[in-house]
């Protein structure tokens, strides 16, 4: 157990970047000790299960934390947590692309959205990205993402059209039922779809269409994730950010707010923040 100074990202609550305060090593001080680094981690529990996460310490067990990537400032780390865990198991759990599939994103300028397509660059796929309304690609600008306008034209159409008829093998759809049967009508043969949110509950269904078309469905719910789980996909996303084929999201400095203002910055939130908030210790 150490004593941790904590970033907490406030949109998402429960993703920590943390800096461990020195103390005296005794004769139980594990092998593997990251006293005076920065460490990160993520998970359901923190926030939301346990009160007490808004704090300038808090006492975690080692496995939940692994050293924060160098590249990236402890805001930036502290605004990564759910976006890319959530889109990392997504793909990992449908199968992470591999070069040469394609992939269509639903909500592609969403959080989810932008890290599920920088992952899917990494993997070397084919990448296209649907939006309500004409609008560019707002993640990184090496990602290569062909952009739909879902307000006149056919995902489906264009994905077909651009893969020699072949269609999405991996479609993210982050927004639900929205997008659920264009995202169907999109899904090469053996194409999987993920799910990770909805407006509505229930949505038109073709059975035929599904096993004929020999078709997965993925659900994703990283509340379910222990924080164990979430701080191994951070490690696995680690050499990315390093190296900069992942790019973390912008911190403004006026988005990064000192605990004593923490009121401030869930009103902030709520009021629609169009960038990260971040609370610092």
């Amino acid at each position: 157990m150490h004593r941790l100074r904590i970033a907490t990202k406030v949109a998402d609550i429960d993703h920590l970047a943390l800096d461990l305060e020195p103390w005296t090593p005794t004769a139980a001080t594990p092998d593997e000790v990251l006293i005076g680094q920065e460490v990160w981690g993520s998970g359901g529990r923190m926030g939301i299960e346990r009160d007490g996460s808004h704090a300038s310490h808090i006492v975690v067990p080692r496995a939940q934390v692994r050293p924060k990537p160098k590249a990236l400032s402890l805001p930036e780390a502290g605004a990564v947590g759910v976006p890319f865990v959530t889109a990392y198991e997504g793909l990992r759990r449908a199968g992470l692309p591999k070069a040469g599939e394609s992939v269509l994103v639903m909500g592609a300028n969403g959080r989810v959205g932008q890290a599920a397509l920088q992952i899917a660059a990494m993997q070397g796929a084919q990448l296209f990205g649907v939006t309500r309304r004409a609008e560019p690609f707002r993640g990184p600008a090496a990602v290569p993402v062909r952009m739909i306008d879902a307000s006149v034209e056919d995902a489906g159409a264009v994905v077909r059209a651009e893969t020699g008829g072949r269609g999405a093998d991996l479609v993210f759809n982050t927004v639900g039922s929205p997008y659920f049967e264009a995202a169907n009508q999109a899904l090469a043969s053996g194409g999987r779809q993920i799910l990770i949110s909805t407006v509505d509950r229930a949505v038109p269904f073709d059975i035929f269409a599904f096993y004929r078309g020999r078709h997965t469905f993925v659900g994703v719910d990283t509340l379910a994730l222990t924080d164990v789980a979430c701080a191994e996909i951070l490690a696995l996303l680690t050499p990315g950010f390093e190296s900069g084929a992942l790019t973390a999201f912008p911190v403004a400095p006026e988005n990064v707010y000192p605990l004593a203002r923490a009121a401030e910055a869930y009103r902030a939130v709520l009021a629609g923040a169009s960038g990260r908030v971040v609370l610092m210790p």
